[in-house]
């Protein structure tokens, strides 16, 4: 078998360990994803009052209202959760219930540390490395992808049309495609091409390819790299866990570890992780959803809350991964995020996320808020029989604890 020919191989990966890689796990099959249009969510209706506020009035939250009404509609709906919300980067409140794994599993509650897949959470945190990456080669927003794709890889029709731009906000024409990343999908797409007037239509594959992007970018890996050239399958093998590795360690290194946050990955690691439960559990041991690494990108990262909200901390004031004015473009532009919420004390910025599978669910959504406030829910369950909406549950109970 042909050695690899490129040069400059990630952190600690060896040709080996790329040769063993998986481009499509077994276990992504038959996977779920949380939806992210508005209007196909289930809202929980409360009889939430929302109080109404003069023009110039400044609302801030009651955070001990706002945890007690949260609580009082979560208790009862799910498996468990953990819910941090920080002012200026110290916590400010925080609730935790019953398991991150029950007494079918390791008997184990949610703390501060507890990590979770957090799945399209992972898009935020990409588009912040992305634009990171874009920023430090002044690369604009507005450039085409088709100069920084892999050489060998086909591109279909408007394909030049296609900007990093329209991959951050879900603008660039690829379909959805059951929720599929894998490289061999990604690649099959590009080919594929998409129309001259695309709409926008949710798809992991814009992330996917951003993690694609980032290492080419960044001038890790040449995009006329031909680390198998003598057979195109282990070409792809070879581009798939090169150009993964790669964006792992860029956002290791310029998003993770200027935050404070070490050794983040795609694989559960050590006994304090949530699985993932119906609802109820009824006793049922819960499900463990694997090494994600081929959904990097879109997925895949597992974190706990607090680690999620230190990158937000230093990505909003900080300034030690983006300046912060680059931070507030991120979010006013949607780059990464879902929604933009008017609310009498101001925007509300969030992100969700969702995998799961045969019922057992992992979700969690990030808040950034008025008065310098983030926040960041985990639940290790669907909510309720009829599988709630976690944002619009937490929008709820934010606006009726508004306080003059």
């Amino acid at each position: 078998m042909q050695e690899f020919t490129i040069q400059k191989l990630p952190k600690g990966v060896t040709a080996t360990r790329i040769r063993q890689h998986e481009m499509e796990p077994v276990r992504l099959r038959n996977i779920e994803m949380v939806p992210v249009e508005a209007s196909k969510e289930k809202l929980l209706r409360t009889n939430l009052r929302v109080k109404t506020f003069k023009a110039n009035a400044k609302p801030k939250l009651d955070l001990g209202a706002f945890c007690d009404g949260f609580h009082a509609i979560m208790k009862s709906q799910v498996t468990g959760y953990e819910l941090m919300i920080c002012r200026n980067g110290t916590k400010a409140a925080g609730l935790r219930w019953n398991w991150g794994q029950t007494p079918a599993d390791a008997n184990k509650g949610w703390n501060d540390d507890t990590q979770m897949h957090i799945a399209s959470v992972s898009k935020l945190l990409t588009a912040i490395g992305m634009m990171k990456a874009l920023d430090s080669k002044g690369i604009s927003y507005g450039t085409s992808i088709i100069n920084y794709l892999p050489s060998y890889w086909s591109k279909g029709n408007n394909i030049a049309g296609v900007t990093f731009r329209d991959l951050l906000t879900h603008k660039s024409g690829f379909p959805k495609g059951d929720s599929q990343s894998s490289f061999p999908f990604m690649k099959g797409r590009v080919a594929a091409g998409v129309a001259s007037n695309p709409g926008g239509e949710y798809a992991n594959m814009n992330f996917g390819l951003c993690r694609i992007l980032i290492p080419i970018v960044m001038g890790d890996i040449s995009k006329s790299a031909n680390p198998m050239p003598s057979n195109t399958g282990l070409n792809d093998l070879a581009w798939d866990a090169l150009t993964l590795y790669h964006y792992k360690d860029y956002m290791q290194d310029n998003v993770f570890t200027p935050a404070g946050v070490s050794n983040a990955g795609f694989a559960p690691t050590g006994s304090n992780r949530a699985l993932a439960y119906k609802f109820p559990h009824n006793g049922q041991k819960g499900w463990d959803s694997g090494d994600l690494a081929s959904m990097a990108g879109g997925a895949a990262w597992r974190l706990s809350a607090e680690e999620v909200l230190k990158v937000l901390h230093h990505a909003r004031r900080r300034n030690t991964i983006l300046p912060a004015d680059k931070f507030q473009y991120l979010l006013d532009n949607y780059f990464g995020i879902d929604q933009i919420i008017d609310s009498p004390a101001g925007k509300l910025y969030n992100k969700n996320g969702g995998w799961s599978s045969n019922s057992s669910q992992e979700q969690c959504v990030a808040y950034v808020l008025p008065d310098g406030l983030e926040a960041m829910v985990m639940v290790n369950s669907p909510i309720g029989t009829e599988k709630y909406s976690l944002r619009g549950i937490f929008k709820d109970v934010y606006l009726s604890c508004l306080s003059d």
